[in-house]
């Protein structure tokens, strides 16, 4: 086993801080979701239709998910009446998606029990403290995409090009 450096042992107790502090979001949503009624992936699809601008392919596009998962999702949406959707006005072919009045109560319980937890959890917390705490998680969070462009550059320019067929899906060499 490597020897451990002092150097080292700040790093380490950050990484363990910041996993808790990511494990116990994630804890947290699943319970915010779950006091609603709702898994946490039926909770993304709601809040992003309730900014109006929901589109399912980008959707699924930017959570990695396939298109059929996403479609499941909003079926059992519209199935528990939480969604309604619509033909949009401008082109048939596109769907318009919107929280239904009981979508919208559901998503209003979410947001009391968020901000009942933020207001726990936050408030008593030095303001300088999280001015410091904001600064240093945006540096870090910024840090961390550059490395992933980079890690993805990197590696795309490794295996060179993907070619797509017509339905998008990745032919592999």
């Amino acid at each position: 086993m490597p020897k451990k450096h002092k150097s080292d042992v700040p790093l380490r107790a950050a990484l363990e801080a910041l996993q808790r502090v990511s494990d116990a979001f994630a804890r947290r949503r699943g319970q915010l979701a779950r006091g609603a009624g709702l898994t946490e992936a039926q909770w993304r699809v709601l809040e992003q239709i309730a900014a109006e601008d929901f589109m399912p392919s980008l959707f699924a596009r930017r959570r990695e998910q396939t298109p059929a998962a996403v479609s499941k999702l909003i079926r059992q949406l519209l199935d528990r009446g939480l969604v309604e959707v619509s033909i949009s006005s401008g082109d048939a072919r596109q769907r318009k998606y919107a929280l239904s009045t009981k979508g919208r109560q559901t998503m209003e319980i979410v947001r009391q029990d968020r901000q009942r937890a933020v207001e726990r959890i936050w408030s008593g917390l030095d303001a300088r403290a999280l001015d410091a705490f904001a600064g240093f998680a945006g540096d870090l969070a910024e840090r961390m995409e550059a490395h992933e462009q980079a890690e993805t550059r990197r590696k795309s320019e490794k295996t060179g090009p993907e070619k797509t067929r017509r339905g998008g899906s990745v032919v592999r060499k």
